[in-house]
């Protein structure tokens, strides 16, 4: 599972969840600012997007509103997580349906914030469309895979490794599946459509970062990464070899390098693209005339030659 509580990206796109947020704060020693010890998926995608969104998230915290579409992204994850405690032949659409009241009212008494989302709705009629949505997205799932032939060896895997630079990666996984064969298969669940050909290169990268902990910590190659579109109701596939994960490593190594730049000199430029008409933090962006908090860090003179942040190249 992954990305971030709203704000920049799509609202069919996101899912709620805080992974990565307490690992990823910046320090202070001394009069130095220390990067995060760790990096997650939302976390480098952020910073690929925009640097001054991942400056915003990371660095100065900004609130975000939770959207109606994160939210009912975390509602179906929780469903289609708690459908597996069930035996195989009850893993029915009508009981997957049936765990999302239930479901709804645990995330409301977990993050109370999201029952704001509501709040002008006091015949609950925008509910009831919003359930129905989740509904849907639920019972389409069954469409691409038949859980009652699944048995997985991990469901909402919290999965860290330390790569020989000290650079941590974090991250949640949604489910892992293990053939009697040993060979895993990393699967995600997207409540948004599935993206064009051009852009699936984009959408394989939290997979593949996920791919590259598990071989750093178990010493295994994923045989397959999937990612499964409840939105349009498209899987995408990816069999990954150790190259693969070596290039990940490389680029996220270089990511690191700009994030430490820019937390040291203290410059964060924003990136505009179309998903800016989603970013919560407008009022502080200078692309729409706003101003950033004042920098909550030391600073120190950019070097000739370092990193150009934000320009990361290709896997």
């Amino acid at each position: 599972m992954e990305t971030s509580t709203g704000g920049a990206a799509p609202p069919d796109s996101s899912v709620v969840t805080a992974e990565g947020v307490a690992g990823d704060a910046v320090v202070v020693t001394g009069a130095t600012a220390v990067p995060p010890a760790s990096l997650s998926p939302s976390r480098a995608g952020d910073f690929m997007q925009c640097p001054l969104l991942y400056r915003f998230r990371v660095i100065d915290r900004l609130p975000e509103k939770p959207s109606e579409a994160a939210t009912r992204g975390t509602l179906v994850h929780a469903v289609l997580e708690r459908l597996f405690d069930a035996p195989a032949a009850e893993r029915t659409a009508p009981r997957a349906k049936a765990l999302i009241p239930g479901q709804w009212d645990r995330l409301r008494e977990s993050r109370p914030e999201v029952g704001e989302l509501f709040a002008d709705d006091p015949e609950g009629e925008r509910l009831a469309r919003w359930l129905a949505q989740a509904e849907s997205l639920v019972e389409r799932w069954f469409t691409l895979e038949d859980p009652s032939r699944l048995e997985p060896a991990e469901r909402e895997l919290f999965v860290e490794a330390e790569l020989d630079s000290g650079l941590r990666l974090r991250g949640i996984i949604d489910r892992v599946d293990v053939a009697p064969t040993g060979e895993v298969r990393i699967v995600d669940y997207k409540t948004g459509k599935a993206p064009r050909p051009e852009y699936a290169e984009g959408a394989l990268f939290q997979m593949k970062f996920y791919a590259l902990v598990v071989w750093r910590l178990k010493g295994v190659v994923p045989r397959r990464l999937q990612l499964v579109y409840l939105g349009s109701g498209d899987v995408l596939t990816y069999d990954p070899v150790l190259a693969d994960l070596e290039r990940v490593e490389r680029k996220l190594l270089a990511l690191w390098e700009a994030i430490r730049l820019a937390t040291e000199t203290g410059d964060w430029r924003p990136r505009p693209t179309k998903l800016c008409g989603w970013c919560d933090h407008q009022a502080h962006c200078p692309e729409f005339g706003g101003t950033p908090p004042p920098y909550p860090l030391p600073v120190r003179a950019p070097e000739s030659g370092g990193v150009q942040q934000g320009r990361m190249g290709p896997d």
